[in-house]
């Protein structure tokens, strides 16, 4: 029988399924820092995660009988791949499952910096009628840029395109879609984007990607948009370019730090934020969980 330590929750259908798998003796343990997990991981043949459950170097060098780790998510930036990859430990994710729910997530978060939906809704709350201090702009023909057109990017495309967007994107890797996306160079995409959008993994190379040099690049009063990674956007410069101007607004799902320490950016009154919920959608935790199941099925039975 292989055991599967859980360690943060999965959907609850998916969640009994997974119990109800005779070859399968599964435990749910989620809240573990890094010590505790350390701690807990020897002796079972498989680790499931999503995004608060970091699965560090000491945690996968304490593993005895660990094969397989699955993340219930996209990114990897919470499991050390290589540490893993070493002791011959496989790494799964689901990469599919909820790009609906970041893709519409991503949107919601572009509607709401060109309409100040934030700053309006607050002063609702407040029992203030400023109709007319809320005047906003239309997505309507106006140019979306996207960096990074995997999954996530060309459906966020696929919704830009139907509002009447024109949609330009950048990618190390070319893009194969049947969309209406016109594929440019990053200094292309900075130049002439009223919004850009980012769709990426964190890694060395993509840190601080967006720095004061790329703003400065960019059309005045550019819409930025981060759905995909903290650190992708360096966020000092990002504060900067809101006190000059330069960006008009942002709204933001992702953070350098989870929770942020420092809330000078998010207190900024052109910051829409939201607490990395893009992938927190019912349907696309469903989907995760039960590709997480069938993951586990493929791998160990």
């Amino acid at each position: 029988m292989k055991k599967i330590l859980v360690c943060d929750p999965l959907d609850p259908e998916a969640f009994e399924d997974l119990e109800s798998i005779t070859e399968f003796d599964v435990t749910l343990k989620p809240g573990m820092d890094e010590e505790t997990l350390a701690k807990t991981i020897p002796g079972y043949h498989a680790a499931v995660v999503r995004s608060a459950t970091k699965l560090r170097k000491s945690a996968v060098d304490a593993a005895t009988d660990l094969e397989l780790i699955v993340r219930a998510g996209i990114g990897l930036d919470n499991i050390d791949v290589d540490a893993a990859e070493a002791k011959g430990i496989k790494v799964k994710n689901t990469p599919a499952a909820t790009t609906i729910s970041v893709a519409e997530h991503t949107f919601g978060l572009m509607l709401a910096a060109v309409r100040q939906h934030g700053s309006a809704n607050f002063s609702m709350k407040e029992h203030k009628w400023e109709k007319k201090k809320f005047k906003g702009t239309e997505l309507y023909e106006k140019t979306l840029g996207i960096i990074g057109s995997g999954r996530i990017g060309c459906a966020v495309a696929e919704r830009a395109l139907a509002f009447g967007m024109k949609v330009m994107a950048f990618d190390i890797i070319p893009i194969k879609t049947a969309l209406d996306i016109k594929q440019v160079s990053m200094e292309q995409l900075f130049t002439q984007s009223d919004v850009i959008s980012f769709h990426l993994p964190f890694s060395e190379s993509t840190k601080h990607m967006i720095s004061d040099d790329a703003f400065s690049k960019m059309k005045d009063g550019v819409i930025i948009v981060n759905a995909s990674r903290g650190g992708i956007v360096d966020e000092a410069a990002l504060l900067r370019a809101l006190k000059s101007g330069k960006v008009g607004a942002a709204s933001l799902d992702v953070f350098e730090k989870e929770p942020p320490e420092d809330f000078e950016l998010i207190d900024h009154p052109n910051v829409i934020c939201t607490p990395h919920i893009g992938a927190a959608a019912k349907e696309g935790q469903k989907r995760a969980g039960f590709e997480v199941v069938k993951i586990l099925k493929e791998q160990l039975i």
